[in-house]
């Protein structure tokens, strides 16, 4: 089957460099177009070409409407619409208007973090297990930005555990603060990256906003509250019991981990390993899971994250291979099928930073 669809203008940015957009379009519908004048060809079979044809019509209608696409917005939300048929480019390129994320404004650009974001919606419970770059720790703390200045919470909590990723820093100069500080860092610039440095400043000061490691956690009920632990792969089994815990009425939680990074002394069990296999199927919490495809960060990054697990396969030392044995469930507790049993994920300590 062959449709044409007009295009006048933006073309340059459906294209993009190299052709990778269409291309992005082409290997995912299966279908092949052709550059005519002012339309775009496109062949294929039928409801592939239906589907292409409707993508494109959104795509111009959009242009048409005054959207412009930053430096690889199209391409991210291309891989979505032809991995996702429920989705349509105009409904995904409009939920991140719909969202008041301070001084930014975000749409999902995977289907995983799609799904993510309808899970935090959702559930008062979500883990966000995968790779570096696939914005875990980005879009939980964007979500809890945007339920803060909705006043759907009154305060944020940001934990972490204070681990060195593989390295011995010794004693560092300051009070409490500032020595856990730097192991924090990463919430600070996701806060800074969505809200102006002052207002950061001044919710920081009135507490309002908290960014603190696990052992601030101990003996509080956390109300009315969006709670982030992050980096939840370097916390123990003992720590994530007591985080988990921690929630009181009206309140979020996100927990966001990497398997693959585990900073953990040797014999010490990552707590979110533990919290996967001890909470599969408890209602009202939610299980997201990203691989190499969601990662959002330079190209390279992606490319480094499926050598990482090629290599990792081969060598029988991958800490995910229980995630990756086949497509889990976004919702556990909605689920028959759950993931399988990560008791031998834990594996040797592989230093992977």
């Amino acid at each position: 089957m062959k449709l044409s669809v007009q295009i006048t203008r933006g073309i340059e940015s459906l294209f993009g460099t190299r052709d990778e957009n269409i291309r992005v379009l082409e290997k995912g519908l299966n279908v092949t177009t052709s550059l005519r004048n002012d339309s775009l060809e496109i062949e294929g079979e039928e409801p592939n070409v239906i589907r292409a044809a409707s993508i494109l019509e959104d795509y111009v209608a959009l242009v048409k409407e005054g959207q412009s696409f930053a430096n690889g917005d199209l391409n991210s939300y291309l891989r979505v619409v032809t991995e996702d048929a429920e989705v349509t480019l105009r409904s995904l390129v409009h939920s991140g208007r719909q969202r008041n994320f301070g001084k930014k404004t975000l749409a999902p650009k995977t289907v995983n973090q799609r799904r993510y974001v309808e899970a935090i919606e959702r559930h008062d419970l979500v883990f966000g297990v995968g790779p570096a770059g696939t914005g875990k720790t980005y879009l939980a703390v964007a979500m809890a930005v945007s339920a803060l200045l909705n006043k759907r919470v009154s305060r944020i909590v940001l934990t972490r555990p204070a681990v060195e990723a593989g390295e011995r820093l010794g004693f560092l100069p300051g009070n409490l603060q500032e020595k856990v500080d730097p192991y924090l860092r990463p919430l600070y610039d996701a806060l800074y990256d969505m809200l102006e440095a002052d207002k950061v400043e001044k919710l920081l000061e009135r507490s309002v906003i908290e960014v603190a490691p696990i052992a601030f956690m101990r003996g509080r009920t956390l109300n009315d509250s969006f709670i982030i632990l992050d980096e939840a792969q370097n916390s123990t089994a003992e720590q994530m019991k007591m985080v988990l815990t921690r929630q009181g009425f009206n309140s979020k939680m996100v927990v966001t981990g990497d398997l693959t990074q585990i900073d953990l002394p040797s014999g010490k069990r990552s707590g979110l390993i533990d919290a996967v296999e001890v909470l599969r199927g408890v209602e009202g919490m939610s299980f997201v899971y990203f691989d190499e495809r969601d990662v959002v960060r330079h190209s390279l990054v992606q490319r480094i994250v499926k050598a990482y697990e090629r290599y990792q396969d081969l060598t029988g030392t991958g800490r995910q291979l229980a995630l990756r044995l086949a497509e889990p469930p976004v919702e556990a507790a909605t689920s028959a099928s759950d993931p399988p049993s990560l008791a031998e994920a834990q594996g040797p300590e592989i230093p992977l930073n």
